[in-house]
This record gives C-alpha cells, structure tokens and sequence, in this order.
C-alpha cells in the first residue's frame, strides 16, 4: 500500500476531489518533491499550499499514522522538515522530534487502482499488462521503446568502458575481448572472456599475415584443436603452437574441459568461433580502427561473412557487439557520431526472433527493427522480472487509465447525487 502512495503522489494521479488534512484544511500540492530512494522522507524539495500558505520541506508516507512512531522518525532531527504525512488510513497525530505536529493527509487510492496493482504483482501471465497494452497509443510506446534502447545501450557500453579501463585505456584489446565474449553465444561467454584476456595482440600482430600461425596460437592458448582437419595437421597445429608459446612466453593455455559443446550447434563450437576470430584478425577486422570505419551494417557484414559466419549470426554480432562498441567510444569521447550510427544499424537490422519477443508480438506491438527487439528485451530482463511495474509506462498507463476510470465513476455519483 505505501508503494502505491509513493506511485501516486510522485506521477500526481491524485483522487478527484479536494485534499484535506485531517483537520479539514484544504491542502493544494504545486509540487510533489523529488523522490528519495536512500534514508529519509519519502519525498524531498515538495511545495505545499495549507489553507492558503505556502509550505516548502519533505512529505513522508506511510500505511498507518503509527508508523511514524514505530519506525522511530519522532526521535529523528531529519524529519523535522517534514511538512505534509501522507497515510491511508490515520489513527493518531504525529510529532517532530523538535516537538511540532505534521498536518496529515488520508489519500483514498481507489480500489480499482488497487486492484490492478494487485494483478500486476499476482498474475503469472506474460506480459503482465497484456491486455491493455493493445490501447496503448502508439506515440506513447515509440517513446518508451526508444528510452529502453538508450537504458540497454548505456548499460552494455559501461560494461565495454570498464573494460576498457582494465585494458589501460586500449581500444584495440577492449575491442578483442569484447567481440571474443559474444561469440561464446551466451553458453561460452566467459570462457571467451578468459581465453581473449590471454591473448597477447601485440606478438599475435607479428604473425598477422600468417593465418596459419595466428590459428595455432589462438586454438593452443584455447587448449583446443582444430576438430575439422586430419590428424597431420592438427599435429603441426601443436608444433607450431610450441614454438610461438616457447618465442614469445605465452600464458598456460585453458582447460580443454573449461569449454562447453553440450547443447552447442556444430557452427557455435568453440574451435569453430575461435578459428573465425583468427581469420578475421588475419585479415584486420577485429580491430576497433574497423567498426568505426563501417558505415553500414553491410560493411560489418561483409568482414564477418569473409570469416564464414552464418548470416543469423552475423547479425547477432553486429546488434550485441559492434552497436555497443560504437555506443561506448562515443560515450568516452562524450559525442553522439557513433551513437548515432549504432541506433542507425539497429534500426536497419530486422528484430530478433524469440519467445519472448512473440509475447510482445501477441500484444499488437511491432517488433520490425533491432532496436524494437533490444527495448523490449531490455523491458523484460529490468523491469518484467523484477516486478518493476511502477518503474514502467506501461505500467503507468495501466494504473492511470484505472484512475481516470474511478475519477469518472466518482463525477457521475457526484453529478447524481
């Protein structure tokens, strides 16, 4: 119930008729604070109108007036700016710890509001709010999804930058480790992670123009061979591997068990993705001096189809990868050219297909573009699972359209009356 408080008073979706305190004095809110999410009131910085004078400080909000007392703000120097308590139900006055008491307010939350809280909170359907999502209007959505793009996408490229950080500010191995992770497909990610923090670039860059080389050091420092050739080559795949690890004193290669076959597509085995990454750095494509030299999918395209990657997964490289590595050079250079490109790509790449975007699908919203399928991706993981519905639009415009239901509802008994 105090949640709700707080969901109500913040977004101002307040009951139709006059406020009043408790002791009947007209209360008019011309600004609901700031909301505090660490210790203290509820809500900062508010602006309240009491019978005509105007009160600047906190509101606090409980369930009950007594949980003033139970939680101890009565002995707490920081409530005495409290100027408003906002309860549902109030059963006793309330005093500062300087000794002042707090005009109080029951907000009546309808019971139709509250009821669709509760099935937000309760239902086992997903998505919780599909039912109404079809009513949405579209500009609303379009506007949510693209916030949801920028949340991901900031989020993905912070995770690039402190990378990058660990790197000593080098772009070139950030960039390798990053691509590295994501061919791991989510089931090898950090194991790739792992392996591509033991490459050494710089003595791999002097074998560059030798794909042969460049594949034994990376399958040998992966602990793995190459499953596709005979047993002579795999053999002088090891000698060479010795020689390289023995010239420029590579680290011990992983385990060979550390790597995941089991519900692993031939075309995602990791000796596969590894020998890919050893072509495309052969031939200069897993450099960032390349992502930033594309300038259209197509491009990036074209160097991953060179390595022989499938076309479903070229274009999961360039939605998790090269958008996020575009994003997070922007966001440390804190310019918007490659953002903008990043959007771009996603834009032009089409939505990805899973389970989770044919829910939404369901529902009447259009999953045309990458970037649809990332927001609504985005939607799921942050706010669907973790219950966030107050945290949502969507969920704003579910408890909204409930309130202007019960505000209707309130006029005509009045009207009637």
């Amino acid at each position: 119930m105090e949640t709700l408080l707080h969901y109500v008073w913040m977004h101002r979706l307040l009951p139709p008729k006059t406020l009043k305190t408790t002791s009947g004095q007209e209360v008019e809110v011309l600004n609901p604070g700031r909301h505090n999410s660490n210790q203290g009131p509820d809500f900062t910085d508010a602006r309240i109108r009491i019978d005509g004078v105007t009160w600047a400080g906190n509101v606090e909000m409980h369930t009950t007036s007594g949980e003033w007392f139970r939680h101890g703000h009565h002995e707490d120097s920081v409530y005495n700016t409290t100027i408003l308590h906002i309860v549902g139900q109030a059963d006793t006055e309330i005093l500062t710890q300087d000794g002042h008491t707090v005009p109080q307010v029951v907000m009546d939350v309808p019971q139709s509001v509250r009821e669709n809280y509760r099935e937000l909170l309760t239902t086992t359907d997903y998505p919780r709010c599909h039912r109404f999502v079809p009513d949405i209007p579209a500009v609303k959505v379009h506007s949510w999804l693209d916030a949801l793009l920028a949340e991901r996408m900031e989020t993905r490229a912070g995770r690039i930058l402190e990378i990058l950080k660990e790197c000593r500010g080098d772009w070139e191995q950030a960039t390798f480790i990053t691509l590295a992770r994501n061919f791991g497909f989510g089931l090898n990610g950090d194991i790739f992670e792992m392996w591509a923090r033991r490459v050494p670039l710089a003595s791999a860059g002097k074998h560059r123009d030798n794909l042969f080389q460049i594949e034994s050091m990376f399958l040998g420092l992966a602990g793995l061979t190459d499953r596709t050739t005979d047993e002579i080559l795999r053999k002088r795949q090891k000698e060479e591997y010795r020689f390289l690890s023995h010239k420029f004193s590579l680290p011990e290669p992983i385990e060979t068990s550390c790597w995941h076959y089991m519900r692993t597509r031939p075309q995602n085995f990791p000796d596969v993705r590894i020998r890919q990454l050893a072509r495309m750095f052969h031939e200069g494509h897993c450099t960032m001096r390349s992502i930033l030299d594309a300038e259209s999918p197509e491009d990036i395209d074209r160097m991953l189809a060179n390595a022989g990657i499938a076309k479903a997964s070229r274009n999961l490289i360039i939605i998790n990868t090269v958008a996020n590595l575009l994003y997070a050079y922007d966001m440390q250079r804190g310019t918007y050219e490659y953002r903008t490109r990043a959007n771009a790509f996603l834009e032009h790449l089409p939505g990805e297909k899973n389970r989770i975007l044919a829910q939404w699908k369901a529902c009447g919203l259009n999953v045309g573009t990458a970037g649809d399928s990332q927001a609504l991706l985005q939607l799921k993981r942050e706010y669907c699972d973790r219950t966030k519905c107050l945290s949502c639009r969507f969920g704003f415009e579910y408890l909204s359209h409930a309130m202007r239901d019960a505000s209707a509802t309130t006029s005509d008994t009045d009207s009637n009356g």
